[in-house]
C-alpha cells in the first residue's frame, strides 16, 4: 500500500474530497481509466479480501445489479415457462 499526502499532489485535493464525500473519481490517461480514488472506508474494507474472494464479491454485486434491473422491467413470465425452466 502506498500513501500520497495531499500536500504532495497538487490537483488531487479536490478529487480526494469528492471521494471522501462518497463519490468515485477515476484517474485517466488518454481517455482510459487507470485507477480510481474511492472513499477511504471502502478501500479499507476491500483490503481485507484475498484477491479471489474480492473477485467473487464483485461478481455477486454485478449479479445483484442485473437481478434488480430484471425485476424492474415490466412484464410477466408465463407459468408454463416457469415450470419448464424449473423442470416441472
Amino acid at each position: 500500500m502506498r500513501e500520497l499526502p495531499l500536500d504532495d499532489a497538487p490537483g488531487v485535493t479536490d478529487a480526494a474530497h469528492d471521494a471522501a464525500s462518497g463519490r468515485v473519481v477515476y484517474l485517466t490517461e488518454h481517455g482510459e481509466r487507470l485507477a480510481a480514488i474511492v472513499p477511504a472506508w471502502l478501500a479499507a474494507a476491500l483490503e481485507h479480501f484475498p484477491p479471489g474472494e474480492l473477485r467473487e464479491l464483485l461478481e455477486d454485486l454485478a449479479d445483484m445489479a442485473e437481478a434488480r434491473e430484471a425485476l424492474a422491467e415490466p412484464g410477466e413470465i408465463p407459468w408454463e415457462q416457469v415450470k419448464a425452466e424449473a423442470g416441472l
